[in-house]
């Protein structure tokens, strides 16, 4: 059999050989993700699944895509690619478990500047662990050299995945009422939000010198913002399994202010107690550095909470004890009252 390769292609900056290369150094960590609905292995056209009906009455299936942001731009500078990809699944599963649904399948779009195949096969490596971790199934992905668009060190994630959830189980906001409680789950971090506000905070450019050990952080600046988004989505779905949950938010881009009235109605406020909940101590470093207003920081960071839930007060202390058991650090951290669909701080 003849093989691929273009000698004219590859002068014009694209290595096809390269891309195949990459492709064996990835499927052991594909193999990882395989879940009983993954059919076949990567390197077709489509990325095929089983629908496990089993269960289901009126499946109703719930999509979610997005991308990692300026935040790759740390992992490019770091040189450390084999995390990143778990944030990318992040930012997709976290949202889709907001409807009560199951992740059953990821896919990636890796753009890079030059097909290195050890590097691209360490991004995968971090895209597996995310769908490990989510209990979804990576069924295939694309990653594009494009030569010219980006530099030779630089690349682009994003990713899109599906899930299933039972129409009787999807997630119903209109349910809350005053008196339910808040319930919130611990973030690991910044997560994936906000580095355009955190690059011009401490400088971040093409190298590492604003790198730095920074006390208060146990460890370095950049080790730090390297953390990966935490994944909520196993303990939500044990908490599902035994409480009334009425709606759940993933706090991302827009903070506290512009996420959780998605949650919410129009006719009730969700107040949160700031003092509820532990503050890890890279959001004070960069309200100081970038002398911000609290408002904008509960504006643009998640602030040490990833994602709550709003259910049954009488509920509360066993939804913490389940989530807690599920290994997350979950509070009490607020309650719902009458109101205009709003956030209040206090």
């Amino acid at each position: 059999m003849q093989k691929s390769f273009s000698e004219s292609y590859k002068a014009a900056g694209v290595d096809v050989t390269a891309g195949y290369r990459a492709v064996e150094l990835m499927k052991q960590h594909v193999a990882r993700t395989m879940t009983a609905g993954s059919i076949d292995g990567i390197g077709g056209f489509g990325g095929m699944f089983e629908l496990d009906m089993t269960g289901l009455t009126r499946p109703v299936l719930v999509s979610g895509t997005d991308g990692v942001g300026t935040k790759l731009r740390l992992a490019q500078i770091a040189d450390k690619h084999d995390t990143i990809g778990i944030d990318c699944v992040a930012m997709c599963v976290n949202d889709i478990i907001c409807c009560g649904a199951k992740p059953l399948l990821f896919l990636d779009y890796l753009a890079v500047g030059k097909n290195v195949p050890e590097r691209v096969a360490e991004i995968v490596s971090g895209v597996a662990e995310g769908c490990v971790q989510a209990g979804c199934a990576l069924v295939g992905g694309e990653t594009a050299e494009m030569p010219g668009f980006y530099g030779v060190d630089e690349y682009d994630l994003a990713g899109f995945s599906v899930g299933v959830v039972d129409r009787a189980k999807v997630l119903d906001k209109t349910a809350i009422c005053p008196g339910d409680a808040i319930v919130g789950l611990s973030s690991s971090g910044v997560h994936s939000n906000g580095f355009s506000l955190v690059r011009k905070v401490f400088g971040i450019g093409e190298d590492r010198s604003f790198d730095k050990q920074v006390p208060e952080l146990s460890g370095s600046l950049l080790g730090t913002l390297l953390t990966p988004t935490r994944i909520y989505v196993k303990p939500m779905l044990a908490l599902f399994e035994k409480i009334a949950v009425k709606s759940v938010c993933h706090v991302t881009g827009g903070g506290f202010y512009e996420n959780i009235p998605r949650a919410l109605t129009k006719d009730v406020n969700a107040v949160i107690h700031k003092g509820s909940f532990p503050l890890p101590p890279i959001f004070p470093l960069i309200q100081k550095e970038g002398n911000i207003p609290e408002r904008d920081m509960y504006n643009t960071f998640n602030m040490g909470i990833g994602m709550i839930a709003v259910l049954p007060a009488a509920q509360a202390d066993e939804a913490v004890r389940i989530l807690n058991g599920c290994g997350e650090r979950a509070q009490i951290i607020g309650e719902v009252m009458a109101g205009d669909g709003s956030v209040v701080l206090d």
